[in-house]
This record gives C-alpha cells, structure tokens and sequence, in this order.
C-alpha cells in the first residue's frame, strides 16, 4: 500500500503535514506528492492499491487510524470526482500523479520525451512545431509562443537567454506555484526545449519570494537534472544549457517582463520603455525569451504528443487548454485545466458549484486584480482570448475570482485604484499619479458626488491608452467593467445611504 500526502503549499497550510507525520508513524511509506487541485478536498490522502489511487478528503490526523482500518469512507478512485473527470489535462497530466522529485518517475510518465523528439528536429523544426500548436501566452496578452522564440532565434547576439517569469502575482491565482512544487521538471524541460530552439546557453527562473516552497523544490529539481545531463551537456547531445534560480522581492510590477529584466539584472524593478523589445534587446541587453511558467511547462507535451494533438483543443485561436484557477467566494475551489471554449457560466456555477455562501453569484473577476468583471449576464461568454476581448476582459493568467451578491462593486473598483497606486514602479505619468486620482475620484463619488463619474471615465481612458505596462493599461478594466454592469452604485451612494 502506497499512503499519497501532498507537499503542495495550500496543502501544507491546512494540516498536510500533520496528516502525513500520523501516516508515518502508523508504520506506513509516505510519499509527498503535488496537489490534484481539489483545494477544498485538501489534505487529499491517496491510498495505492492494486493500482488504484482512492481519495480521502479532507483529511485531519484523528482521520488516519479510521483509514487505515477501513472506517471512514474514500470518496472513490481520485480520477473518478466530477471535477477531475470533467478536465482534459495536458500541461498538469502529471501534477498530484508523480513524485515531484523523483526523476524516473516523471520520465515514466511521460517526462524527457518531449526533449528527446526536440533534439532531433533541432532549432528551426522546434519554433516550427511551437508555432504550428497555436500555443499562446499564458501570463498576459496571449501572445504567439511561437513567433517570440522565432525573433529571438533570428536575433543577432553572442548570447542569448530564457527567462521564466514566475513572479505570480495576480489575486486567485496558483497554477504556477502548483506547477513548480508538484512537477517541477516539466519547467525545466520546457526550457531547455526553448534554449535548444533560439541558442540560448543560460535560463533563469525569477519566483517570487512568497514562494518559500515551490523555490526549494525548483532548486532541488534543478540540482537533480544536472546530476542527470538534463542540464550541463543536455543528454550527452552537443547543446549545453543551464538554469539558475532568482528569487525576487515580491514586487507586483515585476510580473512586468521589463520589469523583471531589470530586477534580475539587480536595478530597480522599473518598466523600461519598448522599443527595443526583450527579444532583440532583453537581460543584459541581450536577446532573451521571456515566457510564463504555464507556457515554459506546456512545451513537453506540446512535443510528447505532437502539435496537431495540441492544436486539436480549444476555440479559434485559442488553442490547447488552459488551467483555470477558481477562487475567492466558491464551494469548490481550486485548479481545472480544461480546452478553452467552456462558457463562464458552466465553469463557475456547474463545476465550481457557485458561491461558498449559497447567495447568487453577483460577478466574477477574470484576469486578477487587474481584469474585468463579469456580471451573471455575460456568463455565456466562452473562456477563450478574443472572446472574453471582446467583452472587454481578458484572460490573463486565468484567475477566477467569484463574489456573491453582497459585494460592493464601488470598493472592489476603489480597491483596483488603490492597489495600482500602491504597486506603481512610478515610471510613467498615467500610472503614477492617474491611480491617485482616480482614488479620489472614487472617494468623491462614495461620498454621493455623481458628477465625479464622468471624471472617472475621462481617467480611466487616459490610463488604459497612456500607460507604458499592463498595470496602469488593465487598472481601468476592472473599475470601468463594474461602473458599466453596476452603475446604480456609482450614482449617489452618501444620499440612497441616507
């Protein structure tokens, strides 16, 4: 009998830990895998046997004995809950599976086929196969994979580089965190696909440092793969590439690519203004690849499989899947990777189960703290890139964030305002002193001055189309999203109070 405690942060932060000590103590081998991504089943426990993985959730140590002694009930084989089954994983297939460290056992599932098939088709078969997938970016605009690595590729430099920006900073979101403590290999095969692919010698992963765990497992995993030829002399072939990691300060505008360029060179994490873009002119002046975690880890199974397989999900341009990280007031929590094209709706109320509270669902907030709102009305809008563009959102880093019907949507925009204040590098002149404003502004309107709307609309233009980064852009996405589906809550609020 094989006893599964995740290692997984959130896990760890509800008592895995524990769970796992009182396993060990009953005499049993436990091994600490990644998180499923049920957060609300967590600790989920699995017990191996015959080949079958059952589920217990979620477990506290006074659970244990009656586990073990076949008392307390399994949920049933782990693949077989309704919010796994209905998930079509690629880029998490291995997450909560494997052994986040053990090698052979990610190469048994899987692992280091996607770089073997890499090797032989070399640089220009790489970006080929990249751009025929469709695969896009999975921290921002969405921008073709594809076509970056081209540029980089076709860019003149002594030497080039990977950086893999996993600062994740946005509200409700953890697909990068998860991705990094359950399998973290997949990031660093993706990555040496992408060095291969633009003759790149040197990546760096930049993780924020409110990530104590996912940076101890990525510096152990890369530890291991250079033991293991992954890294160094990549398996004995004539390509070397190595990885560092680089822990940041929790900065939020450093999830900014230039930003972050500038931080991981030791200045200050300042947006520098484009041209030149990071792909011609990117760390230390330097063509460089700058890609999100999600997109880096999708690459081995873009080769593993093939990118027609890949190609073969999602909607229009939006191809693949996508993991969506469900948050804030829902009964069912936590990460469901699944083909872009499932309408808003179905995700938050049939697999996320609506509100924790049981109120009406009053809106979700797509895209962090930065992205729009989302009324009931617009939940047949189907998750995918120009879809949710076209209703003025964006998906960003697919963070989904569910409010009930008592929210004040007036503080929710407020709070955008603020954090924007608060986050700004200062480099430019919309963002800096436009998000002081534009509290103000809120400020007067809370206080029943309606003529301060139109104000606020006026700033919201200024800052969407004046600003040099997605933080000052995106800050009016979220107030001019909640002002248009919740305008009785801008108009008069001291006097309806009174």
């Amino acid at each position: 009998m094989k006893v599964y405690v995740p290692l997984d942060a959130a896990a760890r932060a509800l008592g895995a830990d524990a769970v796992a000590a009182a396993f060990a103590a009953a005499g049993h081998r436990v091994i600490r895998n990644g998180t499923r991504g049920m957060i609300w089943l967590e600790p989920l426990v699995e017990i191996e046997e015959d080949g079958v993985r059952r589920a217990y959730g979620a477990v506290a140590p006074g659970d244990v004995a009656g586990i073990l002694d076949g008392s307390v009930d399994s949920l049933g084989p782990v693949e077989d809950i309704p919010f796994f089954a209905r998930q079509q994983r690629l880029t998490f297939a291995r997450c909560g599976l494997i052994d986040p460290l053990d090698l052979a056992d990610y190469a048994a599932h899987g692992g280091l086929s996607g770089l073997r098939r890499a090797l032989d088709l070399g640089s220009e078969g790489i970006v080929a196969e990249v751009k025929e997938s469709g695969l896009r970016g999975r921290g921002g605009a969405g921008f073709p994979t594809g076509i970056k690595w081209e540029t980089v590729a076709n860019a003149k430099g002594p030497q080039k580089y990977i950086v893999c920006n996993a600062d994740e900073g946005d509200s409700g979101t953890f697909a990068d965190r998860m991705i990094m403590e359950g399998d973290p290999f997949t990031l660093i095969e993706g990555m040496v696909i992408a060095g291969i692919a633009v003759g790149a010698t040197k990546g760096y992963v930049y993780i924020r440092s409110e990530y104590p765990d996912a940076i101890e497992v990525m510096e152990r995993a890369v530890e291991i793969a250079r033991r293991n030829n992954i890294l160094g002399r990549v398996l004995h072939s004539s390509h070397d590439f190595d990885i560092e990691i680089r822990v940041g300060a929790g900065a939020y505008v450093c999830g900014e690519e230039t930003s972050l360029l500038n931080s991981l060179e030791g200045k200050r994490g300042v947006v520098r203004a484009k041209p030149p873009l990071p792909a011609l002119e990117g760390f230390m002046g330097r063509p460089t690849v700058v890609n999100n975690v999600l997109s880096l880890a999708t690459i081995p199974v873009i080769f593993e499989k093939g990118a027609r397989h890949y190609a073969g999900f999602g909607l229009g341009r939006s191809k693949g899947t996508m993991p969506i990280q469900i948050a804030g007031n829902v009964a069912r929590g936590g990460l469901f990777e699944t083909a872009f094209g499932m309408p808003l709706g179905e995700l938050v109320n049939d697999i996320a189960g609506g509100t924790a509270s049981g109120r009406p669902v009053k809106a979700v907030q797509v895209g962090g703290p930065l992205g729009a709102y989302f009324a009931p009305e617009k939940f047949d809008t189907p998750f995918a890139y120009e879809e949710f563009d076209g209703q003025g959102g964006l998906i960003g880093h697919a963070g989904v964030v569910v409010f009930d019907d008592s929210a004040d949507m007036l503080g929710l925009a407020r709070f955008a305002m603020e954090f924007c204040a608060v986050e700004s590098c200062g480099k430019c002149t919309p963002c800096r002193i436009g998000a002081v404003r534009g509290v103000e502004t809120l400020d007067r309107i809370a206080s029943g001055d309606a003529g301060a709307v139109p104000l606020l609309v006026d700033l919201c233009q200024t800052m969407k189309h004046g600003s040099l980064c997605a933080l000052g852009g995106f800050t009016p996405y979220p107030v001019m999203s909640a002002l248009e589906q919740f305008p009785d809550e801008f108009q008069g609020v001291k006097e309806a109070a009174e």
